[in-house]
């Protein structure tokens, strides 16, 4: 059966998701393909929702402890940031380099102080170039100079502590496929299901059926598309980007007179160039005919001839033929 639920690419209720524990844990369990025990959201100045004059970006922060290999539990910071739109690297570099510097992140060592490991995780409303792949996992290795992977000692304390991997998500490209666990959590934020009303998700409950996991998460969208206060907020986010995409718009119509303005001066300034070259070319070639005139007026006058009769000859006056010579 088809179901509607509140669609979670909305900064409110992406929130209102991932504020329940239960759910915070599903979703970080698939994306880290690990099992999380226990997770954490960490203090709320750092936990916010951002908006600037060209970007809406939600950006949490976790603090997670997740189960390795060995079944062994281990913490781990989580720095998930979702935005709707193609947004600057340096905004994102920006936050990371926020908790790099903070000292919360570091934790004592038998022989020194090391780094929490870190993994930022990147939900985004837009597609990154020709990356064709919807999840795209970026981990660091070590190598050491003949490109062999170096395992002993591995992971290493001051290793992590400057290297993190990543995690990127471009929900365009999600298209209704669901072939393992992370499609099949993150098919509640396919945008192709979105209903007249961009603010829901169409959802067939059917698919779900003994997950109680995603029937969980399920309800809880549900439960957000009936909540008023998050259709407030919703519709205050749809005012937010309306607005943004009208100042685009008056934008890119600036930008284009501007450039039809620039296009028009510079094939007048070609033109004129044009012009230029073409009465260079003109006082070059009479240059050149005045030096010819000259040189036969001076041939003619050492041969005899006065310049009475050069004159009759070419057909000039007197005093033009001196100003020649």
């Amino acid at each position: 059966m088809v179901i509607y639920v509140a669609n979670p690419l909305y900064d409110a209720v992406f929130k209102y998701l991932m504020e329940d524990e239960r759910i915070a844990k599903i979703i970080l369990s698939a994306l880290l393909k690990k099992k999380v025990v226990d997770v954490k959201i960490r203090r709320n100045e750092y936990a916010n929702v951002t908006r600037r004059e060209s970007i809406s970006m939600f950006r949490i922060d976790f603090a997670a402890t997740v189960l390795d290999e060995d079944d062994k539990p281990h913490l781990m910071l989580i720095e998930l940031q979702k935005t709707w739109l193609p947004s600057e690297t340096l905004r994102f570099r920006r936050y990371l380099a926020l908790q790099y510097n903070n000292e919360e992140n570091m934790r004592k060592e038998e022989n020194g102080k090391y780094a929490i490991p870190m993994v930022a995780i990147y939900l985004l409303g837009h597609c990154v170039g020709d990356v064709k792949e919807p999840v795209v996992y970026v981990n660091h290795q070590a190598y050491d100079y003949d490109g062999r992977e170096v395992k002993d000692g591995m992971p290493n304390p001051f290793v992590e502590s400057l290297q993190h991997d990543s995690i990127i998500v471009q929900i365009p490209l999600l298209h209704g496929k669901i072939n393992n666990r992370l499609e099949k959590v993150l098919s509640v934020f396919d945008q192709a299901k979105v209903a007249d009303d961009k603010k829901v998700i169409r959802v067939d409950d059917k698919q779900f059926e003994g997950d109680d996991d995603m029937e969980y998460v399920v309800r809880r969208l549900q439960s957000a598309a009936a909540d008023p206060d998050l259709r407030y907020q919703m519709n205050a986010e749809d005012e937010f980007f309306k607005e943004l995409e009208s100042r685009d718009t008056l934008i890119m119509e600036k930008d284009k007179a501007l450039q039809e303005k620039d296009k028009a001066l510079q094939e007048k300034i070609e033109a004129l160039h044009e012009k230029t070259e073409a009465l260079h070319e003109k006082t070059e070639a009479l240059h050149e005919k005045t030096e010819m005139l000259r040189s036969m007026i001076l041939g003619m006058q050492k041969s005899g001839m006065t310049l009475t009769d050069i004159a009759k000859m070419l057909g000039k006056t007197v005093d033009e033929i001196e100003k020649l010579v």
